[in-house]
């Protein structure tokens, strides 16, 4: 029972991961709720175990969205550009496809990794608890500081040449500032109705990540070739193992610590392995977003250490209470129960990955992809106010705004999630409600 009710999760996620926009946790949020007391749904066991097919089928499969409709969340913005390259060279199916055996080989390394992880991670999480901060801080300065000019070299001597130099550097430091002010509102004065405060970032990511996209192709008239379904993969097998080792790495890295996300992690996992190449990019990119989602939700089911990292975590957590979850017998007999659905969830989630990518080019071959992108918008926006109503559609222009910002001015998009690292980092230094009082969101 326990693997049939992981097996529903694949069935539902696998529907769910192809609404642009549309987060995993969002809907859990929902069934927590209604499985929450003595009345409820589904019993804290077989919730988790739907949980995992979901968080699985979720990250395998929310590559589709972003390679086809350009409708990324936070930790497949980097796969949108080199997915978009591939899609107007009309192999968007080999994107897809190399992104799915990047995250079947995340799913590989979490595998290796069950008989040391209980003996690993409790020792880790002792030592490091109390450097949270400056490593979060770390991470930060990395990210604004390893973004390199982009200047043409061809602007007059002086303040305009600087200028060109600077320009999109000046660009991801805005956008970073900006998108932590952002951050900072909803976390201390959300327009969102109180009864949906949880959604309250829905309507941010969405305009940061997946509309700035949609524009994007809607102006640029965008035509897309014939796509050819390819038989093959351009990877040979060591090329596979470097791009999953290093995704590995970054997003085993994203799951321990909080608020990083796989897209961060993968990124710093490619700089630390020197990748240039595209093939490289996707598979690394595809191993960290799956280690991010599905490692940091087993970490929660790790003997002696109940690490709660990412969304379904925090929600089980607050169903099950603290200690460890048990699920069959003992915390040892649940973890091992939880992996081998890890690895079944994967498997059946990359032939769907394969079945719906071909969907999904019949989609885009059909009809005109400007077409597809102004209905990707229309629903983007219908769900950010049907969700969190008309002040989610606020907060969704405002961050529209900011994310347009590295679009216009070549800077990384990455720098959006100063949404999310700005706030916590300031809260976990304990200045956070001394900015925001400067910024007079609290009194």
């Amino acid at each position: 029972m326990p693997l049939l009710c992981a097996v529903g999760g694949v069935t539902v996620a696998s529907i769910l991961a192809l609404v642009p926009g549309l987060h995993i946790y969002n809907v859990a949020a929902f069934v927590v709720l209604a499985s929450a007391g003595p009345g409820g749904v589904l019993p804290p066991d077989y919730l988790a175990m739907l949980f995992v097919g979901m968080t699985t089928a979720y990250a395998m499969l929310n590559t589709i969205p972003s390679i086809f409709l350009s409708a990324p969340d936070d930790s497949t913005v980097f796969i949108v550009l080199p997915g978009q390259k591939y899609l107007r060279q009309g192999r968007g199916f080999e994107a897809a496809v190399l992104s799915g055996v990047g995250s079947l080989g995340g799913i590989a390394v979490l595998g290796l990794l069950t008989p040391v992880a209980p003996r690993l991670f409790p020792p880790l999480r002792t030592i490091l608890q109390p450097h949270l901060h400056w490593i979060l801080w770390t991470v930060i300065a990395y990210m604004v500081l390893s973004e390199w000019p982009k200047g043409s070299d061809r602007a007059p001597a002086g303040w305009r040449r600087w200028w060109d130099a600077w320009k999109s550097l000046a660009a991801g430091l805005a956008t970073f500032l900006l998108s932590g002010v952002l951050g900072l509102i909803l976390l201390y004065r959300t327009l969102v109705p109180v009864s949906v405060a949880y959604q309250s970032l829905l309507p941010a990511f969405v305009g940061l990540f997946a509309v700035p996209w949609n524009l994007q192709n809607l102006l640029s008239q965008v035509e897309l070739p014939e796509q050819h379904v390819a038989t093959s993969i351009d990877a040979s097998t060591g090329l596979v193992v470097r791009g999953t080792l290093a995704g590995a790495l970054g997003g085993l890295f994203a799951a321990f610590f909080p608020v990083v996300t796989g897209g961060i992690g993968g990124l710093m996992a490619g700089h630390a392995t020197a990748q240039r190449d595209d093939r490289l990019f996707i598979l690394s990119q595809g191993a960290s977003k799956i280690v991010y989602y599905v490692g940091g939700f087993l970490l929660f089911f790790v003997p002696r250490l109940h690490l709660t990292r990412g969304g379904m975590a925090w929600m089980l957590s607050s169903l099950s209470g603290a200690g460890d979850f048990v699920l069959l017998g003992t915390p040892r007999t649940t973890y091992y129960t939880v992996v081998a659905a890890v690895v079944l969830s994967g498997v059946l989630s990359f032939f769907l990955l394969l079945l719906i990518s071909r969907l999904a080019i019949r989609l885009v071959v059909a009809l005109p992809y400007r077409r597809i992108s102004a209905a990707t918008l229309v629903l983007l926006l219908a769900m950010a106010v049907g969700v969190t109503g008309w002040g989610g559609l606020l907060i969704c222009a405002v961050a529209t705004g900011i994310g347009l910002i590295p679009v216009l001015w070549g800077s990384r998009r990455t720098n959006c999630m100063g949404v999310l690292l700005l706030p916590i980092a300031l809260n976990m230094a304990g200045v956070g409600g001394s900015v925001a009082g400067w910024l007079g969101l609290i009194r």
